[in-house]
């Protein structure tokens, strides 16, 4: 399974609710319309919340994208290569997106803290929010260096504070080079680089607001690992609302 992480920046003449009110109303009726011609297993929107502010120890940070779209398909040679649906989609991008802002690229999920069933969702209308976290490694370090240190050291020192820190969810999804992501970028004119990937996590919002000494003690403990592969100044995070568009899964 791969998902394409297409993190949004929405056009300067529209405001946060505009964007996300065009977005949901009617690029996801047309996205869902080219679904099988497409092939696409599972499309999702994270929708940025701008109640809610994670200001913590990471010091200056990139500000948040506005949202995040989700693709999913079973792999590379099963994505749809339907050149007028492409073309369709692209038009309506550009009239909500910056698209040289937004980045984009292909991703393998690693899960970390996976309940079953895989049924935990950031609905608009329940009290969960999803964590986006899109990673760069510090200036040193090679990526495949950095997502390995992630993957086989970050991953388990997460793990052991999960119920502590009230992780619900958590999943690391890294990015891999596919011949697909070029395209993509030249069709929209990118000029971000992509991330390495982004950590996801699920809680309760007042877990979040709330949680305690033993959330404050895993969270210091994260950071102070996460110091040795990522560069905060070139990383960004922020909490979403998820609205599931498709899902075949």
């Amino acid at each position: 399974m791969i998902r394409l992480v297409f993190l949004m920046r929405r056009k300067p003449e529209l405001s946060l609710e505009e964007f996300q009110r065009y977005w949901r109303d009617r690029h996801a009726p047309l996205v869902a319309s080219f679904a099988t011609r497409l092939k696409l297993l599972r499309y999702v929107q994270v929708h940025t919340l701008a109640d809610v502010q994670l200001e913590g120890p990471r010091g200056e940070m990139e500000p948040p994208y506005d949202g995040v779209a989700e693709l999913w398909w079973q792999n590379e040679e099963s994505v749809g290569d339907d050149a007028e649906a492409m073309r369709a989609l692209l038009e309506d991008e550009r009239e909500f997106i910056d698209l040289p802002q937004s980045p984009l690229w292909f991703s393998y999920e690693y899960p970390q803290v996976n309940p079953s069933p895989e049924n935990i969702v950031a609905h608009e209308r329940n009290s969960i929010v999803k964590l986006y976290y899109p990673l760069r490694p510090p200036a040193h370090l090679k990526v495949d260096d950095a997502q390995l240190y992630w993957r086989t050291q970050h991953g388990p020192l997460v793990r052991s504070h999960a119920e502590a820190s009230g992780l619900l969810r958590y999943m690391q999804v890294h990015r891999f080079d596919s011949r697909l992501e070029a395209r993509l970028r030249e069709a929209r004119g990118t000029v971000v680089e992509p991330y390495m990937g982004h950590a996801e996590a699920w809680f309760d919002r007042e877990v979040l607001r709330d949680g305690g000494p033993e959330a404050e003690t895993a969270l210091r403990a994260a950071v102070e690992d996460e110091v040795k592969f990522i560069d905060f100044r070139r990383s960004c995070i922020w909490l979403g609302k998820e609205h599931v568009i498709v899902s075949r899964l």
